[in-house]
């Protein structure tokens, strides 16, 4: 990986669990609970500048030991006896650069010591999805008001002093 870009490694099924619209939508609707997870993940790449990659215990997906893009984040889904934890440890080795932090979202104790012990940080599910709610909300502030000030006036929020200097001459000429 190239990008030196921070790090954010998320334990899927560990956030489907933590967060409780998705985890009642994961009772009838597993699959979607997934999606959802990915694209609220996805806006909070875009966001926060972290690389997200997102990790899923194989045993309740078919197709064992597979990583692809989606929402452009990196998911890996493990591998046969793979445990979604021993996956993070291994990422984390594998990612781990003098110039990156790496963020482990999980809220399993056990893999908070581990992932510690590698120098990496933790952020709880509740943590995370504190995070995401926040830039969810920031993201919104930012359209409104973007709306709001291209409503108004839409050719003078673009134009650079000096170009609104000209056309005023022009207007007044």
């Amino acid at each position: 990986m190239r990008d030196m870009r921070d790090v954010l490694l998320v334990d899927g099924y560990n956030m489907i669990g933590g967060w409780p619209e998705l985890a009642a939508l994961s009772k009838n609707d597993l699959e979607e609970a997934r999606n959802r997870l990915l694209a609220r993940l996805a806006d909070y790449q875009a966001f926060s500048g972290r690389k997200v990659i997102v990790v899923f215990d194989a045993y309740r997906v078919p197709g064992l030991g597979k990583s692809f893009a989606q929402y452009k984040i990196d998911i890996y889904y493990t591998k046969e006896k793979e445990t979604a934890d021993e996956c993070i440890e291994r990422l984390v080795g594998e990612l781990w650069h003098r110039r990156r932090q790496i963020y482990v979202a999980t809220s399993d104790m056990v893999e908070q010591h581990v992932i510690f012990g590698q120098g990496a940080l933790r952020i709880s599910a509740r943590e995370l999805l504190t995070q995401v709610e926040q830039s969810e909300k920031e993201i919104q502030t930012k359209l409104t008001e973007r709306s709001s000030n291209t409503a108004r006036n839409t050719l003078d929020g673009k134009l650079s002093p000096e170009m609104r200097q000209m056309f005023e001459r022009w207007r007044r000429e």
